[in-house]
């Protein structure tokens, strides 16, 4: 699993961005692939997996 900060998230449109720690990398995530509610700045952890329009953000957990 890759850790990571929110970036951005819209909980109205259910999407935002998580950056990689240690990397440029940012992803593009969907409430479909979280597990907890996540918020801008918060620590996470997850897995990458191929969308239709790149690599995205799934099985999205904060970290405790």
């Amino acid at each position: 699993m890759q850790s990571g900060k929110v970036k951005f998230f819209n909980e109205t449109k259910g999407f935002g961005f998580i950056k990689e720690n240690g990397t440029e990398k940012e992803y593009f995530v969907h409430v479909s692939g979280t597990v907890d509610k996540i918020r801008e700045n918060d620590e996470v952890s997850f897995e990458v997996t191929e969308g239709k329009k790149g690599p995205n953000a799934v099985n999205v957990r904060l970290k405790s």
